[in-house]
């Protein structure tokens, strides 16, 4: 049993760094088996000796983050002890990002986590990006996010989002209601993310003046997009047809985010999915990136890591068998 002292200089950074009810701090008890005392001005750290180190190395680097000026919440703690405790401590620095827009409440938008910065990064940088992973990974929403900011900077005319209609077990045809009250369900994501960038009043003003459209896949046939932000969300789940259909609609002036989770496809299983076929045909062509995201850069509740792993391995069990018989 060994002790250490982290000394803390403003009383807004132990604020910032121990959360509500101190639950970072207890979460970094539990996840470190460490104990941490707040004395005076500093945190006293007791425990096994490399734990103790782990846990100094995170709380350092939480603090680094809240000296730039970042609120520090439970992803942020969770994520930071995995990158101490994969020896990966000198990434923490790049977590300060830029913040890539502000919501309709004034709430920034940041990357926040490496692998989200990187995503980030590409879809400044090239005209096309495809972002792969899981659900939470926020590849939609920090896509719309870097939409909506280049539209207020005047970069793009519109913002055209889109998803493939595809059944995930359900008939469209018994929805009530016409074809557009049929498709809704299926893009309510993508109006979920605008609705937040922009508040309501201001989408539906955008939606009647044509700067932003949300709409099936298939109305993206035979039109040539200028000027424009697209997304393609959920395009695990576009043929191949589909993907080569939609990838030559982009014009001049226009940029191009598509994302999607190859382990969710809905197809049937005689249908390839659009997504991984463009992840291979585009591999290594000049301005496009492919982005592949991770469990670890999941920022939702910390049960959906843990849902996430738990069919990874499972997958893994499964494919094991199969390869022994």
């Amino acid at each position: 049993m060994i002790e250490q002292s982290i000394s803390i200089e403003r009383m807004e950074e132990a604020i910032n760094l121990f959360g509500l009810f101190d639950e970072n701090i207890h979460i970094i008890e539990q996840e470190l088996e460490v104990s941490v005392v707040n004395r005076e001005s500093s945190l006293k750290i007791s425990g096994e000796g490399e734990n103790v180190m782990l846990a100094v190395k995170a709380i350092q680097g939480l603090l680094s983050l809240s000296a730039k000026g970042e609120t520090i919440g439970q992803q942020n703690v969770r994520y930071i002890i995995e990158l101490v405790r994969t020896g990966n401590e000198g990434k923490i620095a790049q977590l300060a990002g830029d913040v890539i827009c502000v919501t309709a409440k004034g709430r920034p938008v940041k990357a926040k986590t490496i692998g989200q910065k990187r995503y980030v990064e590409s879809v400044l940088k090239n005209t096309v990006t495809i972002g792969v992973g899981p659900a939470g990974t926020g590849k939609t929403y920090l896509a719309v996010a870097a939409a909506v900011s280049a539209f207020r900077d005047k970069q793009v005319n519109r913002i055209i989002l889109t998803r493939p209609a595809v059944e995930a077990g359900e008939r469209l045809g018994f929805l009530p209601g016409d074809l557009q009250s049929k498709v809704d369900p299926y893009l309510r994501p993508l109006y979920d993310a605008l609705f937040d960038m922009l508040g309501a009043e201001t989408y539906q003003k955008y939606v009647e003046r044509g700067n932003i459209e949300v709409a099936p896949l298939a109305y993206m046939r035979g039109r040539t997009l200028d000027d424009s932000f697209i997304i393609l969300d959920e395009a695990q789940n576009t043929s191949r047809e589909q993907m080569k259909m939609f990838l030559t609609r982009m014009g001049f002036n226009s940029r191009v985010v598509i994302t999607g989770d190859v382990t969710q496809i809905d197809l049937s299983a005689d249908k390839a999915s659009g997504l991984k076929e463009a992840m291979r045909v585009l591999k290594g062509v000049e301005d496009i990136g492919i982005c592949h995201l991770s469990q670890d850069d999941v920022v939702r509740h910390v049960i959906v890591q843990r849902i996430i792993k738990a069919y990874e391995e499972d997958e893994k069990r499964r494919t094991a068998k199969r390869d022994k018989r």
